[in-house]
């Protein structure tokens, strides 16, 4: 019975560590590091959902190199990388990117991406709703 409790109790110190990770980029593999971003944005309130994919790719574009990339991600919580992506954002505006001084600062960048996203949103779910009036069409051939 002691072997069982102790068993026990290891495997829940176990999941406990495993756990604790969950807010956390795994960049051990670019494929690891792609789908903790897509949990993590999923799990996050969505006024911050654009802001953190917005810095996340800002990162990867600014870091071709995937050792350099995952090593700048890995461990991160969505905090840290929307950070990181301001930092990178400043630095890209400063050296003049065509993509960055367009916008004034990086919440209007944001803001614009979010507009985007709205209008995106909103166009596939008005395509939905023609094809679903056309299959309710009752039109006969004769």
């Amino acid at each position: 019975m002691k072997k069982l409790a102790t068993l026990l109790i290891i495997l829940s110190c176990g999941v406990l560590v495993a756990c604790s990770n969950g807010q956390k980029i795994n960049g051990h593999t670019t494929k690891t590091a792609y789908k903790s971003v897509k949990m993590l944005k999923n799990r996050l309130v969505p006024e911050n959902r654009i802001e953190f994919e917005v810095a996340f790719w800002a990162i990867r574009d600014a870091n071709k190199e995937d050792s350099k990339f995952l090593e700048l991600v890995d461990g991160k919580k969505p905090e840290e990388i929307i950070s990181l992506g301001k930092e990178i954002y400043q630095q890209r505006r400063d050296a003049g990117f065509k993509e960055y001084t367009q916008y004034s600062s990086w919440e209007e960048m944001i803001t614009k991406f979010g507009r985007e996203r709205i209008d995106q949103d909103n166009r596939k779910s008005s395509k939905k709703e023609d094809t679903k009036d056309k299959d309710n069409d009752v039109l006969y051939k004769l």
